[in-house]
């Protein structure tokens, strides 16, 4: 039998739950984490990776107690699966469109809390315009969204980004500015004219992100340079969790200003120094450059490109152009 119609016939009997089951091992990095987002059981998990390297003859993970890599083989075989199954979803989300009509679903990833009128308006907009089109809306972490959009699970991402990736269009969708904030049981809560030194014995929350090497380098290098990050009690990757362990009192954490600023005005978080509006922190939507849109992705893609491009970015920024005196409410 020649390479060909050996090749011929794998291909007819691959099971592609294999290849789906590989895609997570490679994308948590560990049998164990694929089989809790599998929502099975990791024997079976480490199983089926065997299978497809014994169909395949080749190893895919070299993987042992102490170390997990991936082959070059492995890496290959990744790379294309990635485009398999995004153009997989991409056709089958095509074939929901007529003539006429443009329907279908369009996919978002999105962080957590975006709040963003820009943003707002061009979905309102989309709808009245393309009322027969659905959207299936995911929040998750910003490495999350990104992930999602590479493997062209998700038409559009909008997330913190601090590397580009090649693959990936990034453009600017808004620009928010942080502020560090506490609520009223924290001992800083109501205390005016602070100094940033008055933070650094207290503890503190955190985002994922905020990292000298990560997307909130900013907020990172200003803890990092006035050593406000030696109590960090909290992590998480939802703006919202942020607000509620920061009003909770755990510790004073960083917060978009523009969000933070009305809770601030119901005595429900102070606003800390820096007062002055100095964190930029942008918010990016990004698209894989080589995914097959069906129109509905098309014409929400399109609409956004001119909308940035006619938009300023100053008009979608979000800086207060005072500085910001902390209050508390009366009565």
């Amino acid at each position: 039998m020649d390479n060909a119609t050996e090749q011929d016939k794998l291909i007819r009997e691959l099971d592609w739950n294999l290849l789906r089951t590989f895609m997570v091992i490679v994308q948590e990095g560990s049998i164990t984490l694929a089989a809790q987002r599998l929502m099975r059981r990791q024997p079976s998990v480490s199983q089926a990776l065997k299978r497809l390297e014994t169909r395949l003859g080749m190893p895919l993970i070299d993987r042992s107690p102490s170390h997990f890599r991936i082959t070059p083989a492995g890496q290959t075989l990744y790379q294309e699966c990635l485009d398999m199954f995004g153009s997989l979803a991409r056709a089958i989300q095509s074939a929901q469109g007529t003539e006429d009509i443009v329907t279908g679903t369009v996919k978002l990833a999105l962080l957590s809390r975006i709040e963003s009128e820009f943003f707002d308006a061009i979905l309102a907009d989309f709808h009245r315009q393309f009322p027969e089109v659905s959207f299936d809306i995911e929040v998750m972490s910003s490495k999350a969204v990104r992930q999602a959009v590479l493997e062209k699970s998700a038409t559009l991402g909008v997330c913190l980004v601090h590397d580009t990736h090649p693959s990936l269009q990034h453009e600017v969708l808004y620009r928010s500015y942080f502020g560090f904030y506490c609520g009223p049981s924290h001992p800083l809560f109501g205390q005016r004219d602070l100094k940033l030194d008055d933070l650094r014995d207290h503890s503190s929350v955190s985002f994922r992100t905020d990292q000298l090497w990560d997307a909130l380098r900013p907020v990172a290098l200003l803890r990092a340079q006035h050593k406000l990050d030696n109590k960090v009690i909290g992590y998480t990757s939802d703006l919202g969790e942020a607000q509620r362990m920061i009003g909770a009192g755990l510790g004073f954490g960083p917060l978009p200003v523009h969000i933070a600023e009305r809770f601030v005005n119901r005595g429900e978080l102070w606003r800390l120094p820096p007062y002055e509006n100095a964190l930029a922190i942008d918010i990016h939507l990004v698209h894989h450059k080589s995914a097959r849109l069906n129109r509905a992705e098309k014409a929400l893609l399109d609409m956004f490109r001119n909308r940035l491009a006619s938009v300023p970015l100053e008009q979608r920024s979000y800086n207060p152009t005072e500085t910001i005196e902390p209050r508390i409410q009366e009565g």
